[in-house]
């Protein structure tokens, strides 16, 4: 049901998508829905909850992970947040949609809450490399992730137009998408190093 949901709401927008649209779509009875959930608010809220512990909880895995330098977590973090991006499409089709058309203060209040929780565990790994002298002071980390989370959506929502821009209408689309992600993660590594190490 959830899944089906968040394929929906990510298509069509939560407003735009019915209770009953779902319970077709995921051929289970109306009443199921309600039963489990008690409402399309509802849903979306445990759809946010299940998104955001799994995060939250490998975020805090890389943190306190030993014997790794604090760059070195930065690259894992980068590289989760690439591989969560491609494996869940909808649900960040779904965060940017209802980012820009702001259709309740309900969705505003969980998307911001996620955002929060996500960023603050961020946080103590850049202060964690700040105490350790292997990150720079003053460093902006909401911006950091936005500049993370912006370039790796907007490449993988517009990758048609990367393909041609770069000539590479020809390369078999499993090879394209292995490419893109080691060209993004690349870049995205280098961006965070110059930004957060006194290397530039």
């Amino acid at each position: 049901i959830m899944e089906v949901a968040e394929e929906l709401f990510a298509n069509n927008g939560f407003n735009g998508t019915s209770v009953r649209d779902i319970a077709e779509k995921a051929k289970v009875n109306l009443a199921m829905i309600s039963y489990y959930f008690g409402s399309k608010e509802k849903l979306l809220e445990a759809i946010f909850e299940h998104r955001g512990d799994t995060t939250k909880l490998i975020l805090e895995n890389i943190v306190n992970k030993p014997g790794l330098s604090s760059l070195e977590k930065t690259y894992l973090l980068i590289e989760h947040y690439l591989k969560k991006i491609k494996s869940q499409q909808c649900f960040h089709r779904l965060m940017v949609r209802e980012q820009t058309v702001k259709s309740t203060d309900a969705i505003t209040a969980m998307i911001l809450k996620l955002k929060k929780q996500n960023l603050e565990v961020v946080k103590r790994l850049i202060t964690e490399g700040q105490k350790k002298g292997e990150f720079r002071k003053n460093v902006d980390t909401s911006l950091l992730m936005i500049t993370m989370l912006g370039t790796a959506n907007q490449l993988i929502t517009s990758q048609h137009h990367y393909r041609e821009l770069n000539n590479l209408q020809d390369m078999p689309d499993a090879e394209f998408q292995n490419y893109l992600h080691k060209k993004l993660g690349q870049h995205l590594k280098f961006l965070f190093k110059t930004i957060l190490t006194n290397e530039a």
